[in-house]
């Protein structure tokens, strides 16, 4: 959900027809029709700049501004956050950012970092917090969230901390009042240090990389799946590789330490010690109620070493990989069946970069990305499906790629209602199981394709 995600949130009854109520972005009203988006905020025009007002101060007429490729989780009291990203900042220059945002009530807060793109990172001391600390500018890092609402922040294509570009392997965490430095390189373009597989160590560390997967378990525990990035030999590419980090060290579990490796899919519903994913990046993660890993599509290798984009679905039971559902081959159209009918054959196209969610009920939710339609088109997709763990539902948006918006008035429910075509955008759920979307690069009301800071929700 969103780059990783796992949503902790507060409880606040049915959903409000854009009555915000006092525990985040929920919403409430017992006549709203399900199954409806309603744009909440945000412009319908692509590439704003961000109104910040007073750090840390919420006021209505806040904004963040248009972004991709951002992180985002939900707190235990149901605030939506965001941080970073590829975008424009206060004065309307595009870069990468490193502003960290909170939306409670419908009113979002400066809350660190900088209103200016291409900030270094200010690193501090490691282990230690310090009000000065702050990540650098960075997109596609992943994030997770712990039982304390500490949110934690690893890697992603940004700036460190002498100003140098490129591929990261710093750990971040934020305890709702500073950042500290927990572990990794304050200098980019790390290699990865693996060790002995199965085997924590102090020293190892993933390799610097953007564009990986994440989970957290029931343990609280953090997992880190693929991405872009270098190998155990500094090699840059795709990564197949699986860590979790138990607070203190990192342990290299599964998948090669070598780049661009093709998948070993097995039996498909078979687990097998010899399964792995193929190396890839953008792909989407959940977790489900057992702890166990689930992962969907991206673009990367196949189980004949092809690349492209992919649509396989996969899960991690913490021994073994099983090969779902999907393909085993890159660059399949999506079988779309009946709109609000799950089938068997039904199967989202191949994709990357979309968002998912996980309701209440421990359905996966996916939507858009950049990917391949019904007709086998490649474009941007605004297609939204759920999965019960056996088969794909398409519930909304269009089975074709490159959809301009439909707004509709703001605050306002309607069955036309559907945001447009999109990539890179990042995902909350609400206590409520409402899913929420924002920005993305994608095509506003207009049909112009660019950035967007419209933040959408999605009434189940």
């Amino acid at each position: 959900m969103g780059k990783g995600m796992k949503s902790i949130v507060c409880l606040v009854g049915a959903v409000a027809l854009f009555t915000m109520l006092g525990c985040g972005s929920s919403i409430y009203h017992p006549a709203t029709p399900l199954n409806q988006w309603t744009w909440v905020g945000g412009s319908n025009t692509a590439n704003q700049a961000g109104t910040y007002g007073t750090q840390g101060t919420p006021a209505s007429g806040n904004v963040p501004g248009a972004r991709s490729n951002a992180v985002s989780w939900t707190d235990n009291w149901g605030n939506f956050w965001l941080f970073g990203g590829s975008g424009l900042d206060s004065a309307a220059t595009q870069g990468q950012l490193n502003d960290l945002w909170v939306d409670s009530n419908n009113r979002w807060t400066w809350v660190s970092g900088s209103s200016t793109v291409n900030q270094p990172g200010s690193y501090g001391n490691q282990g230690t917090g310090s009000t000065g600390n702050t990540p650098g500018a960075r997109s596609n890092a992943v994030s997770w969230t712990d039982y304390q609402s500490n949110l934690w922040l690893f890697g992603g294509s940004g700036i460190d901390s002498v100003g140098i570009q490129g591929q990261l392997s710093d750990l971040w965490v934020f305890n709702r009042s500073q950042w500290i430095w927990v572990s990794g390189s304050n200098l980019a373009n790390q290699k990865g240090i693996y060790g002995t597989q199965g085997t924590g160590a102090g020293s190892n560390l993933p390799g610097a990389r953007s564009n990986a997967v994440s989970w957290t378990d029931n343990y609280g525990n953090l997992w880190l799946f693929g991405g872009y990035g270098y190998d155990s030999a500094g090699t840059l590419g795709q990564l197949n590789d699986l860590w979790v980090f138990n607070g203190r060290q990192w342990t290299w579990v599964s998948g090669s330490n070598i780049v661009n490796q093709a998948g070993t899919y097995g039996t498909q519903g078979t687990g097998a010690a010899g399964n792995v994913p193929g190396a890839r990046s953008n792909a989407v993660s959940w977790t489900d109620y057992y702890g166990n890993l689930w992962l969907f599509g991206g673009a990367g290798y196949d189980s004949a070493g092809t690349q492209g984009q992919l649509n396989d679905l996969w899960v991690f039971n913490g021994k073994q990989w099983t090969w779902v559902n999907g393909a085993n081959t890159v660059n399949q159209a999506g079988t779309y069946g009946t709109q609000g009918t799950g089938a068997a054959g039904n199967v989202p196209g191949a994709r990357s970069n979309a968002v998912a969610w996980v309701d209440g009920g421990g359905n996966l939710w996916l939507f858009g990305g950049t990917g391949l339609d019904s007709a086998g088109t490649q474009g941007q997709l605004n297609d939204l499906w759920a999965f019960n763990g056996k088969q794909w539902v398409w519930v909304n948006g269009a089975d074709t790629v490159g959809q301009s918006g439909v707004y509709g008035t703001q605050g306002k429910t309607a069955s036309g209602n559907v945001p447009g075509s999109r990539a890179d955008a990042v995902s909350w759920t609400d206590g409520s199981g409402n899913l929420w979307l924002f920005g993305g690069t994608g095509y506003d009301s207009g049909g112009a394709q660019g950035q967007l800071n419209d933040l959408w929700a999605f009434v189940r």
